[in-house]
């Protein structure tokens, strides 16, 4: 089924994260443990989708299909990652309880939370306690996030952008 809705034709709510969204901690992995290899190390970095080291190191946090937060040092900053990445212990990674978890429903997801970035500065972090309770809009179904719509409307964006990449090449 495609859903051809916009923004402002479907229902929104607004949920604490705590109560839709699984949040689980990175892991303090110190450079000098750090042992070189291809996995993805994930710090908190506003560039580079959050990447900022490759390691051979695994452990509780090593995880795939996860929208990476940061709440200490980029506060605020999320990207998808459907790879196998570690993550440091100032990246919080997030996944639908129930749902659909996608690229497309993540990177939804990411855009609602970078929307409350700018309120967590300075004295005011964004920690795993304020995380869980932050609340954030998300279109909704009958009680619950509408993953359909969601993955929909990303996909359209994506396409809106291949095709303007295509013309654009075709121009050269």
């Amino acid at each position: 089924m495609t859903d051809f809705r916009n923004l402002d034709e479907v229902e929104w709510a607004e949920y604490f994260i705590d109560d839709i969204i699984n949040v689980k901690s990175g892991v303090r992995l110190i450079k000098e443990e750090h042992k070189k290899g291809k996995i993805p190390f994930i710090g908190a970095s506003d560039n580079s989708n959050g990447i900022t080291g490759f390691v051979n190191n695994t452990n509780s946090s090593t995880d795939f299909d996860v929208l990476g937060v940061n709440y200490n040092g980029s506060v605020g900053y999320a990207f998808y990652h459907p790879y196998k990445a570690t993550f440091s212990d100032d990246v919080k990674c997030l996944t639908f309880k129930r749902g659909v978890n996608n690229k497309f429903t993540l990177l939804f997801l990411k855009h609602a939370i970078e929307r409350q970035a700018q309120k967590y500065a300075y004295g005011y972090k964004f920690n795993a306690q304020r995380m869980k309770r932050q609340i954030i809009k998300l279109p909704s179904v009958f009680g619950v996030p509408d993953f359909e719509f969601m993955e929909q409307y990303m996909k359209r964006l994506e396409n809106r952008i291949i095709q303007k990449l295509e013309v654009t090449e075709g121009d050269i």
